[in-house]
């Protein structure tokens, strides 16, 4: 993504796409305009986001919260996937850094790989949105985030239902990046590409799921881009009107 990081205080309406890695996916608006808007400018920001989805517990997020602040190096930080930028082809490697970094850097350097696979997982199902061919450049970098959650993740059967799960203790910092990964193939495993929408509104182009029962919906919220769009008919219809009846 080629945009600028602003500071955003995330609300409920934020959450609008139907399942938390779309909604990761969200975290950055105007994605159809020349010049998008990442909102995760810090790893707290992050946590604030996920405290909102409700899909992570208060005590893994409270965990996450307390390395990110840690002066201390001795919190795990996973062999993960690391790049300068988002539009680069992710390299595996050991963070050696992580021996002599204190939590805020490593924490810097967590964000930057959930930013990776956000726009990996953008350019993959909007491109299954629009029934075009899945990019395989973004397929190899969904896959290197997802191997490296599977690889820190247990094996766990609640019931009778096997599940992976990922622990503070495994995955430090990278707990949320994991736990997306996870749940990403699960999505893509299920995705209703007809009814996967991308929002026209200005400035927007955020994805969403289309659960309504005819499956029209358009826009990711009637209260912002829906309202929007309609007052912007509505004042281009009344100057049309005015100039029509004009002398």
């Amino acid at each position: 993504m080629t945009g600028t990081t602003r500071p955003h205080p995330f609300h409920p309406r934020d959450l609008v796409g139907g399942h938390p890695v779309i909604d990761l996916l969200n975290t950055v608006t105007a994605r159809n305009a020349a010049d998008p808007i990442d909102w995760l400018d810090a790893y707290p920001r992050l946590l604030e986001w996920a405290a909102l989805t409700g899909h992570f517990t208060p005590a893994d997020l409270t965990a996450l919260r307390r390395l990110a602040a840690s002066e201390s190096a001795s919190a795990p930080e996973t062999e993960t996937t690391e790049t300068e930028t988002t539009e680069t082809e992710p390299e595996s490697e050991t963070d050696s850094a992580s021996e002599t970094e204190g939590g805020p850097a490593r924490a810097a350097r967590a964000l930057a790989r959930v930013r990776e696979l956000r726009e990996a997982l953008h350019d993959l199902i909007a491109a299954l949105a629009h029934g075009a061919p899945a990019p395989a450049d973004a397929v190899a970098r969904v896959e290197d985030h997802w191997k490296d959650a599977v690889a820190h993740a247990r094996l766990v059967v609640d019931g009778a239902t096997p599940r992976l799960r990922t622990t503070v203790e495994a995955s430090g910092l990278d707990l949320l990046r994991h736990e997306l990964a996870l749940q990403a193939l699960d999505l893509l495993r299920a995705l209703p590409a007809d009814r996967t929408r991308v929002c026209p509104g200005r400035r927007c182009g955020w994805l969403f799921l289309d659960t309504s029962r005819a499956g029209r919906r358009r826009w990711c919220s009637m209260a912002t881009c829906g309202n929007a769009a309609k007052g912007r008919t509505h004042y281009e219809r009344r100057r049309a009107g005015e100039g029509h009846g004009a002398p």
